[in-house]
């Protein structure tokens, strides 16, 4: 949060410093409304109130008193001062440390409620429009960036390891202004356009208006900072309001309001919301003047009641008419947020017990048992969630796991290594055999690499990541058919591009590597395949089919490989070219002014025929547009790839309810366990044009 100084700055911008006279309309960094023909506009409902608290504010805040101010806040009713107290004289009941705390939470509402009425007098009475443009001017010369609203820019510590994306790959084209201004001109209404175009805005003036709504499409601006409605007619808010999360101050002097939305408690950056001249609640009144804007806003949050869920998620049919003789797999990825990296700072828009891990847990094991998938891939997978939660539940539904932390556990004990989060494969054991597992290094495997050892980015960038990836051999048992599974996480860095080249380049190397090697895998005999009888539901005993033997696989990229994970890059990324296309040139931006040693001397490349599984849905009603949900950020990061040369896909889980997204902020809370979305795919295996069965199956 800011300091005093930045408070005491902004007091003075709304007061008006000397040098914000007599400016131009046309101003710096700022976007003026040419005056049109305009009626003068008024408040008689308020004018009179606004003159008597003249006086009433200027009261010292030791004479504060709760009755008092409590009344000051209804338009229509006398402000306190010392005679109007029952017994005649001040209010001495309170404790010291009660009344300078009251004090300071209202001292602040009243100085910018002055400051408020201030510009409201200069621009109905001296006719002044746009009275902050004025004042703003002399501190905006030249051009700047957009204002930053980036949630990491206060973690530190631990939670460096999460972190979250920011859209900046969707940073609006470099604007010459941020702030908007059309106070003062009469308006009734405020056209659509405004929100709907202009949504790189940091700073909204509508104050002194005659406006008696706001449209829901205000939610829109995803980067305000300051909303002033001060002086209007509005006698409610629109809760989409709540979807401005990096508001700062939010300023309702003088309107007809009476209720604020529980929506509003996602707004976990404001500092100030101005409330004074409305006909609120006298308890909603009472704990702002009390407590403050932080506590009042945490309290709707908190005790705010459980919206009515989203739609289901659609499963959506990719192929039809799939022949009944070709086995099929059902795959499931998802990051389901360490319970350890659920901080106030990072998810300050979502209620408490929306983020205890038990409160998760069970909404994460519900889509586990909702989309029966055959393998899960998890990321953030903690080691006591995997070992003491994750392992014994899903071992109840007949699967088995394979889970390697972040290589930091080795230099942990007790309960911080129990914390240390990682990548983990579930699978059904029923139905898949294991056939090897393997843990993918990223900073060992590179510095281990000879022509990495004089690379000074390998050690200056690449090193102090530690995240993972983790893949697996399976054969099904009765099809015979074998297919690998990888799970990767790479690091979370906007700024890091070249090191997910770098991550995924060292993934894609290794697995082609092994992918050799599993093509001289011996076969498993059948008799070890085979399962014992298990009992239905009815009680009635059930043989499972014969199994049929292990197929042969000529080349490495005969055999179908499954990429899951978050790999933290949007399309168009170096890490999605590379994965899509099989290479990346030396010269890719992301890489360019890096060096890696083969990796930027000759590219990246792999030999197989990935695509993106939801690549299907792109361009078409159902295309998912994130799978990483919050108030920063909204865009895709995590994947199912799959070789097109093995693999077909049949079904996709479609994309979240679009009209319940329009009044929520941000993930996780009530319905969505995690900040990211679980990724879902039902593909089939491709009928091998030679079917040929390893020799000596009966071993």
């Amino acid at each position: 949060m800011y300091g005093p100084n930045h408070q005491q700055g902004h007091n003075s911008r709304l007061n008006g410093v000397a040098g914000g006279r007599a400016m131009p309309q046309m101003l710096y960094n700022t976007y003026v409304q040419p005056q049109g023909a305009h009626q003068h506009h008024t408040h008689p409902q308020h004018h009179q109130n606004l003159q008597q608290d003249h006086t009433t504010h200027n009261t010292t805040p030791g004479s504060i008193n709760h009755s008092g101010f409590s009344a000051s806040l209804g338009p229509n009713v006398s402000p306190f001062t010392p005679s109007n107290h029952q017994n005649g004289t001040a209010a001495t009941t309170r404790s010291t440390q009660g009344q300078q705390q009251y004090s300071e939470h209202w001292t602040e509402q009243m100085k910018a409620y002055k400051a408020s009425e201030q510009a409201h007098t200069t621009m109905t009475e001296q006719h002044q429009q746009h009275y902050y443009a004025r004042t703003k001017a002399s501190e905006n010369k030249g051009i700047g960036p957009l204002t930053n609203t980036n949630p990491n820019e206060s973690v530190d510590g631990e939670l460096e390891d999460r972190g979250r994306p920011v859209n900046f790959d969707k940073v609006l084209d470099r604007q010459d202004w941020q702030m908007i201004d059309m106070s003062g001109q009469g308006l009734k209404n405020v056209s659509a356009p405004l929100f709907d175009q202009y949504q790189f805005l940091t700073e909204v003036y509508l104050s002194s208006n005659q406006l008696t709504s706001l449209p829901p499409a205000i939610g829109q601006l995803r980067s305000l900072r300051l909303l002033d409605v001060s002086h209007n007619q509005l006698t409610y808010l629109p809760p989409e309001l709540g979807m401005c999360t990096p508001l700062r101050q939010l300023l309702l002097f003088n309107n007809l309001i009476r209720d604020i939305p529980f929506e509003l408690g996602a707004l976990h950056f404001l500092e100030l919301l101005g409330i004074h001249g409305n006909p609120l609640d006298n308890d909603v009144k009472t704990k702002i003047m009390e407590e403050g804007t932080k506590e009042f806003l945490n309290y709707l949050k908190e005790t705010a009641p459980v919206p009515a869920p989203p739609l289901a998620r659609v499963p959506i049919t990719i192929q039809e008419d799939v022949s009944p003789d070709k086995e099929r797999i059902r795959v499931m990825s998802w990051n389901i947020l360490c319970d350890k990296y659920t901080s106030g700072v990072l998810y300050g828009y979502t209620p408490a017990s929306c983020l205890l891990w038990e409160y998760r847990r069970d909404n994460i094991m519900k889509e586990f048992h909702d989309n029966d998938a055959d393998v899960i891939c998890l990321q953030e997978t903690a080691t006591d969630a995997f070992e003491h939660f994750f392992s014994p539940e899903l071992g109840k539904k007949g699967y088995r796991g394979v889970f390697y932390p972040k290589t930091r556990h080795k230099h942990l004990t007790g309960k911080d290594k129990e914390a240390v989060d990682g990548c983990s494969i579930f699978y059904k054991s029923d139905k898949y055999i294991l056939l090897d597992k393997q843990l993918i290094d990223f900073r060992q495997t590179a510095i281990n690499r000879p022509d990495f050892k004089t690379a000074e980015d390998v050690f200056n960038r690449v090193m102090p990541k530690d995240t993972i990836a983790v893949y697996c051999f399976f054969e099904s048992r009765f099809t015979g058919n074998r297919f690998i599974v990888v799970n990767a996480h790479l690091c979370w860095e906007h700024f890091l591009p070249d090191v997910k080249a770098v991550q995924t380049g060292i993934l894609m190397e290794l697995v082609t590597k092994q992918a050799e090697r599993y093509t001289r895998r011996p076969p498993i005999p059948i008799e070890e395949k085979q399962l014992t009888k298990s009992a239905v539901e009815d009680g009635q005993a059930e043989a499972f089919p014969e199994p049929l033997p292990s197929q042969e696989y000529r080349s490495n990229t005969d055999i179908p490989l499954l990429v899951c994970g978050d790999y933290n890059s949007m399309p168009g990324s170096s890490v999605y070219e590379l994965l899509e296309k099989g290479r990346i040139p030396p010269d890719h931006a992301d890489l360019r002014g890096h060096s890696y040693g083969n990796f930027t001397r000759d590219g990246i490349e792999h030999p197989f025929s990935l695509r993106n599984s939801y690549a299907h849905l792109m361009g078409t009603p159902d295309e998912l547009t994130f799978t990483n949900y919050t108030p920063s950020f909204s865009g895709v990061l995590d994947y199912i790839w799959y070789t097109t040369n093995t693999l077909d896909v049949v079904e996709l889980l479609g994309p979240p309810d679009a009209e319940y997204l329009k009044r929520v902020p941000g993930f996780p809370n009530h319905h969505f366990p995690a900040d990211h979305i679980h990724l879902m795919g039902e593909f089939v295996f491709k009928t091998k044009k030679e079917k040929k069965a390893l020799a000596d199956q009966k071993g």
